[in-house]
């Protein structure tokens, strides 16, 4: 990616946030820009995205991250560590980093991804971002109701992330999903799987990304309580016996 096109994504981005409302600084579009840059070098040698556009990309990788800022009511800061599940080429948890200064635990099942992950935060110089290869229902046993905020972009079933996220999030805790359009099937048993897990849900925002690349909706639940089974599960049983169905 040459230093022009860099430039012009740069203030592209700058433009996009601008229309939602998102606030970012010049150095903070650069880091982005960057990072995308990283992403679709290393995936001429590991399979990170099917997304290699730079202009593409710039909206379904980098402002896409960003649009849950444009609905969460809370201001996430350098105080608060999030959690993204399944973060792929690092999206959205880099550019949440970036934005709000606030600790980023990006995990994912991929080795490879996760490593590629590691060694972007590294030349970026972001030393509030750490990647690991672990499941969720792991890192519940391993870091149980440490995180703030949990967020999962086009991860899995809603229910199935409710589940995730209950044991893994501090009491009042949010977990902020990005969906393209969800069923009222998947509203209805994420919302059962809600009132199981201690969770509640708090809201579904709708948004249209620029230059026609798709309708998002923003599904937010809010930790409230205990849950009424024993949470983590066994690995794969959110998945294969998913609650609220």
């Amino acid at each position: 990616m040459n230093i022009e096109l860099r430039r012009d994504l740069e203030q592209r981005l700058l433009e996009y946030v601008n229309d939602y409302g998102i606030p970012l600084t010049e150095n903070q579009a650069r880091l982005m820009v960057a990072h995308l840059d990283l992403v679709i070098d290393k995936n001429k040698v590991v399979n990170l995205t099917r997304i290699t556009e730079p202009t593409e990309g710039l909206v379904l990788h980098c402002l896409d991250s960003l649009m849950p800022l444009a609905f969460i009511s809370s201001q996430i800061g350098s105080q608060d560590v999030v959690l993204d599940v399944g973060t792929g080429a690092g999206f959205p948890g880099i550019p949440l980093a970036i934005a709000t200064g606030a600790h980023a635990v990006l995990i994912d099942s991929v080795g490879k991804k996760v490593n590629a992950v590691n060694d972007f935060a590294t030349v970026l110089g972001l030393d509030n971002v750490e990647a690991l290869h672990v499941r969720a229902e792991e890192l519940a046993l391993e870091r149980p109701e440490s995180f703030s905020y949990v967020f999962a972009r086009a991860v899995a079933q809603s229910n199935v992330l409710v589940e995730y996220a209950a044991p893994l999030l501090k009491k009042n805790g949010l977990l902020v999903l990005e969906k393209a359009n969800p069923t009222e099937d998947e509203m209805a048993a994420a919302n059962r799987a809600a009132k199981i897990c201690g969770m509640k849900f708090v809201s579904r925002e709708t948004c249209e990304l620029p230059n026609g690349l798709g309708h998002r909706e923003i599904l937010q639940y809010q930790k409230v309580a205990k849950s009424k089974i024993k949470l983590p599960r066994q690995n794969g049983m959110a998945k294969n016996q998913p609650l609220g169905i």
